[in-house]
């Protein structure tokens, strides 16, 4: 009976000190043959312990260094012991020797260890590293880690890890998880893991062949998403470029080939106030804000000069001011490429406008595109607000409805011309600080955008700023809708025909101009 006590006596102690010394007990292995070290690696890795992720990574670099029965870590700094990390003296110590199985023993513990890692960046690598080591013997660590993950994109790293894990297991109930797991996923890795589940795996066939409908649908949903995203991000583009010409060719009727030049004078006034914020940090991150009202008042200012100097005298004659507006633009980019250069310029961004946001269904949107976005429909907003609600919006109605009439009533209509094309002029400036965000500041930047600009104000009806947001996301759309099938180019041609057909049946747009305006 006292031998029985005694006995349990020991176990109770024997026990907890075995629980909790579970690294001290994996350390014997690695001063043994390759496959004891391959063995300790493994128990390390399971243990757990704080003190493992340095001393395997000390392992794999050639940094851990053995002597009769002690581990040294050797740094730049110093030479430390791997269990008390008191410092020591690496005297007649030697580095231990790896081979080929201790190496992928090695990569996939460091991989698990780091997963509890306190580095969210050394999580998310960790997390990539074990989907690829792809082991039930995983399971458990990526278990406990996604208990406690609190980052939306490294959760779902470990989601998808912890399903291509539980595939390897030789449970049927934890591989139909997994299988779950990936259906609920609906990404093209879930969809590459399923494909090799129902080769490796007949029985769960079926399972396997539902989930994989799942993840389809999913896929499908998100690449319209996507294109549907895209087309947005084009039309809010093709809007801004448009904008400033459906006051100036919609309302004043004049056809101003120079329109993509202004845009262009606007991308390069956002390059010289960032230069000019350069020097001073605290204004480095408002250097873009600071341009949009910087580009409106350069664009705005050459436009007012084009309009006094040459466009007053050519009103009623089209051909005329079309090619002198040709000429113009000429002149422009050819100033343009003597003051900065025929090279391409750079425009950074601020940190707010890089990365990128993860919607729902896993769309992934860059967010200078989505800011762009937002910024042309305020300055859609701006425009609807200046024309409606204030004294020049109306005097320029007026003028625009019957000149006559207007002059007679005390508006000077020749002031009222300036300001409108000053006005049109400064849209497509600002215009240009949002396509310096998305594309290359050079002199033929606007040379792309004039030819898109004019179909969208004719498609959406000249002189209607609602047919220009309309026709805008409209020709964007449907353009990244046909580019799939049809490539870029042709995409571009299927629309222009597609306008061409359209003007045939309706020459004057969505929302034709009604009343006097309209003649």
């Amino acid at each position: 009976m006292r031998f029985l006590f005694a006995c349990l006596v020991v176990l109770s102690f024997a026990l907890p000190a075995r629980a909790q010394d579970a690294f001290t007990a994996a350390l014997p292995g690695l001063f043994g043959g390759f496959n004891d070290i391959a063995t300790s690696v493994d128990q390390l890795a399971n243990a757990g312990d704080p003190r493992a992720l340095p001393l395997l990574r000390a392992l794999s670099d050639g940094r851990l260094l053995k002597r009769e029965t002690t581990l040294l870590i050797r740094s730049d700094a110093a030479t430390t012991d791997a269990v008390t990390g008191a410092a020591a003296d690496a005297a007649g110590a030697e580095a231990i020797r790896l081979n080929n199985r201790v190496r992928v023993a090695l990569r996939g513990a460091i991989g698990r260890l780091a997963l509890v890692s306190p580095d969210a960046t050394e999580r998310a690598a960790a997390a990539e590293a074990v989907y690829r080591s792809r082991s039930a013997e995983n399971i458990p660590i990526l278990e406990a880690a996604l208990a406690r993950e609190s980052v939306p994109r490294i959760r779902a790293q470990m989601e998808l890890s912890l399903a291509a894990s539980r595939l390897m297991a030789s449970d049927p109930g934890v591989q139909r998880q997994g299988i779950a797991a990936l259906a609920n996923a609906g990404t093209e890795n879930a969809r590459a893991l399923l494909l090799e589940a129902r080769n490796n795996t007949p029985a769960l066939a079926d399972e396997v062949n539902a989930a994989l409908v799942a993840v389809d649908r999913a896929l499908a949903i998100r690449r319209a998403a996507e294109t549907l995203y895209q087309g947005l991000s084009l039309g809010s583009v093709l809007l801004l470029a448009a904008l400033g010409l459906a006051v100036t060719f919609g309302v004043m009727g004049v056809i101003n080939m120079a329109h993509g030049e202004f845009v262009m004078l606007g991308a390069y006034a956002t390059v010289i106030v960032q230069d000019l914020c350069k020097d001073i940090p605290w204004l480095q991150p408002w250097s873009l804000p600071l341009a949009v009202p910087a580009a409106f008042l350069v664009a705005g200012l050459a436009g007012a000069l084009l309009e006094r100097g040459l466009i007053r005298h050519l009103y009623g004659r089209p051909l005329e001011t079309l090619l002198m507006t040709f000429g113009v633009g000429m002149i422009l980019q050819q100033a343009v490429r003597l003051a900065f250069g025929a090279q391409n310029r750079e425009v950074i961004s601020p940190a707010w406008m890089q990365g990128t946001l993860e919607m729902p269904f896993g769309l992934m949107v860059t967010q200078n595109r989505l800011w762009v976005i937002v910024f042309s429909l305020v300055v859609l907003g701006l425009t609807i607000a200046a024309i409606r609600y204030t004294r020049f919006g109306l005097e320029m109605r007026a003028v625009t409805q019957n000149r006559r009439i207007a002059a007679t009533m005390g508006i000077r209509t020749g002031r009222v011309d300036a300001l409108t094309f000053a006005f049109g002029s400064g849209i497509a400036g600002m215009a240009g600080v949002a396509l310096s965000q998305i594309d290359n500041v050079s002199p033929n930047l606007g040379t792309g955008y004039i030819i898109d600009s004019f179909m969208v104000v004719v498609f959406g009806g000249v002189g209607s700023l609602a047919g220009t947001l309309v026709g805008a996301l409209s020709l964007g759309v449907v353009n990244k809708l046909l580019e799939p099938w049809a490539g870029a180019v042709l995409a571009k041609v299927a629309v222009l025909v597609g306008l061409m057909l359209f003007i045939q049946r309706r020459p004057r747009g969505l929302f034709p101009q009604k009343g006097r305006a309209a003649s």
